[in-house]
């Protein structure tokens, strides 16, 4: 015969996880409204994308290690005249595009990581593009990026290892 003791702790068990179901289901939603937020503006012709210009453009969507690889990189060329190692956009894959929509999927990854697939079609082409997502300070941001090249995987971060 149960005790209270196992029925207060079978219900507290359920009740925990049935909390923490409900906190990645808000961590997946919040994670996916942040890469549809990233994707808008790519969505038909002549469109503008997003700037990553400034340190700001780009707090406002990479983690702290990633931001600090792309702006050392992009002030280093600068200093040299020369163009960046990104010099197309990460998010496109791509210098130019002209993008009627996007199918975006968001994976729960655990522990304030998530995974984002993105797929669209840029010059006739089909492209996918990964973005492995973090938690920062209670907002998502981009820790990676990952683009098919040749049939071979490519990430933003691999372009910085020199």
């Amino acid at each position: 015969m149960p005790t209270r003791r196992t029925i207060i702790l079978g219900a507290a068990r359920t009740f925990s996880t049935a909390i923490a179901g409900s906190a990645r289901a808000e961590d997946t939603a919040a994670a996916l409204a942040f890469v549809k937020a990233i994707y808008a503006p790519y969505k038909g012709k002549n469109t503008k994308g997003i700037t990553l210009d400034t340190d700001d453009d780009l707090r406002r969507y990479f983690e702290p290690s990633l931001v600090a690889l792309i702006s050392k990189d992009q002030k280093d060329a600068a200093r040299r005249h020369d163009v960046p190692t990104l010099d197309g956009d990460p998010f496109i894959d791509a210098q130019d595009w002209e993008t009627p929509s996007f199918d975006i999927t968001v994976s729960d990854a655990g522990n304030g990581k998530a995974t984002a697939t993105v797929k669209f079609v840029n010059a006739g082409q089909p492209v996918t593009v990964a973005l492995d997502l973090i938690a920062v300070g209670g907002t998502w941001r981009i820790h990676d990026i990952t683009w098919q090249h040749d049939g071979k995987p490519e990430t933003l971060r691999g372009l910085f290892k020199h």
